[in-house]
């Protein structure tokens, strides 16, 4: 039964942490659309690095003040360091699927241009998501640094340290 009730809370924490994740991604993605089509005259993949760059900033701060603030911090170089190192595999995923819209496939209209960048974000996002969970925001277990301070989820107990 203890399995079990491990499974159920190891999912339940899955699902928490991706629902906040999505929260975050969609204001960031609105961040983002909203610089890289405004400076899009300077060309799309120039602005894609300064529309990912100004979205992963305020997604890092969203995401470690909220969804993985129950995880350990291991320092704000530590974790700002990968963050943005993952962020720039997500960014080259998302450029690569641009570059072979544009200059693969030769679609330079607007809207064309818009749902590769959609693409790409939605595989860039599953990259980051796996990537934070694994290497940026650790678990206190996997981690020799103080964790941070558990607060109880609404309506479930506080943590007993022991």
């Amino acid at each position: 039964m203890n399995l079990l009730r491990r499974l159920y809370d190891g999912w339940h924490r899955l699902i928490r942490e991706f629902t906040k994740f999505g929260i975050i991604g969609v204001v960031n993605t609105v961040l983002d659309f909203a610089i890289f089509n405004a400076l899009l005259p300077i060309g799309p993949l120039k602005a894609q690095v300064v529309a990912t760059t100004v979205a992963a900033t305020s997604s890092y701060f969203m995401n470690r003040h909220w969804t993985f603030r129950h995880r350990a911090r291991s320092g704000l170089r530590r974790e700002y360091g990968l963050f943005f190192l993952f962020n720039g595999i997500g960014l080259a995923i998302a450029l690569a699927v641009l570059g072979v819209t544009k200059y693969g496939l030769g679609h330079d209209d607007r809207v064309s241009i818009n749902i590769a960048k959609a693409v790409g974000l939605v595989l860039g996002t599953l990259f980051r998501f796996w990537s934070y969970r694994k290497w940026v925001f650790l678990h206190p277990e996997d981690t020799l640094y103080e964790p941070a301070e558990q607060k109880p989820e609404p309506g479930r107990p506080s943590p007993v340290r022991t």
